[in-house]
């Protein structure tokens, strides 16, 4: 029996991409064999670990796909033709609406990939939603196929390498540095980190922030970001590094004095659980998935107004009390999302699926 993976796009350092790549290795070790088939694979990682989409073939009725959703493409509307038992990863679809005012090719994109989860609904035998809000979505879209909730596998090895030095040195100088780390993305409203960040630097102006993340297909909207600052007065203290090494990262994470999110979508949002990896206090707005991600740790907010959000961070940085309380609670939560407990929880839903006590 085979268990296969199917996805658009294998991305190199992609969250969605590094979780196909670990539950490879955790089929494999299940006794099944595995491959994993993308319509595009990224030539930077290792030859091998993926074949072409158009090279699956031969599926027999017991073998098993599992499909990774969270874009659109018309690869969702081939999925009936493979003759085996179905099993959709929703990692979500980022809402259209947001890029309305940015770009129309990724318009047109989300809308697809809403129309793809909406033709998947009676296609699969059974879903695993990265989150309890992806959960939520689906049964709004009338799923009613058996639904388990199994949280992105993260390989927290990997945040054990060194980070960059010349990055370290060159903001280790005192000063209070505030991170988000995410693509630069209108969902993930850069803007108001911003607006949080002007307010904050007014209580401290030994400060500044740092938006981790390429610009890459939405450079109108990280031009905007960088007149914004500008026109605040703070655009000298906003730093947008790009596309960088994934050293580099490890070494913005290092850096962080707070990991401050204000977005407004996400399925999962994998950098919140690096922040907790890193002991970074980590202060967020409370949409989407954001609250099952933090588990009751970090610090939510209810509204995404600068002053409140500024007023939070400065209380969290200068009462080192809380900040503790903060650090231990998130320790905890990071307990759940450890690669044992998550590979111990896809391994009996994969099973169960496969003994048939799901689907």
């Amino acid at each position: 029996m085979r268990v296969v993976q199917l996805l658009t796009t294998l991305s190199f350092g992609d969250a969605i991409g590094n979780d196909t790549i670990a539950l490879k290795g955790v089929i494999g070790d299940m006794g099944y064999k595995t491959d994993i088939y993308a319509e595009n694979i990224d030539k930077r990682l290792p030859d091998g670990i993926a074949k072409k989409a158009a090279k699956l073939r031969d599926l027999k009725k017991d073998d098993v796909l599992i499909y990774h959703k969270s874009t659109g493409t018309d690869l969702t509307f081939k999925l009936e033709k493979y003759k085996c038992r179905r099993i959709m990863v929703y990692h979500n679809v980022t809402p259209p609406e947001f890029f309305r005012s940015y770009s129309i090719p990724a318009t047109q994109l989300t809308e697809l990939g809403y129309r793809g989860v909406e033709f998947l609904r009676d296609k699969v035998d059974y879903v695993l939603a990265v989150s309890a809000y992806n959960k939520s979505e689906l049964l709004k879209m009338g799923y009613t196929c058996p639904i388990d909730i199994r949280p992105i596998l993260i390989k927290f090895d990997d945040y054990m390498k060194a980070p960059d030095e010349a990055v370290i040195k060159k903001y280790s100088d005192g000063k209070k540095n505030l991170v988000f780390v995410g693509r630069i993305a209108p969902n993930k409203r850069q803007e108001n980190v911003i607006k949080a960040f002007y307010c904050y630097k007014k209580l401290n102006p030994d400060s500044r922030l740092i938006l981790v993340g390429s610009a890459r297909g939405m450079e109108n909207y990280q031009e905007r970001l960088v007149k914004y600052a500008r026109a605040l007065g703070i655009g000298d203290d906003v730093i947008f590094p790009g596309h960088i090494k994934f050293s580099e990262i490890l070494a913005y994470y290092r850096l962080a004095d707070a990991f401050v999110c204000m977005s407004e979508h996400e399925g999962f949002c994998v950098p919140l659980v690096e922040a907790m990896f890193f002991d970074v206090p980590v202060i967020a707005y409370d949409t989407s998935a954001i609250s099952d991600t933090l588990g009751g740790s970090g610090v939510l907010l209810d509204s995404n107004d600068p002053v409140y959000a500024a007023a939070v961070i400065d209380r969290v940085l200068t009462d080192d009390k809380l900040r503790e309380s903060i650090i231990e609670g998130q320790r905890r939560r990071l307990e759940d999302f450890s690669y044992e407990n998550v590979r111990a929880v896809f391994e009996k839903e994969l099973r169960g699926f496969i003994e048939g006590r799901k689907g």
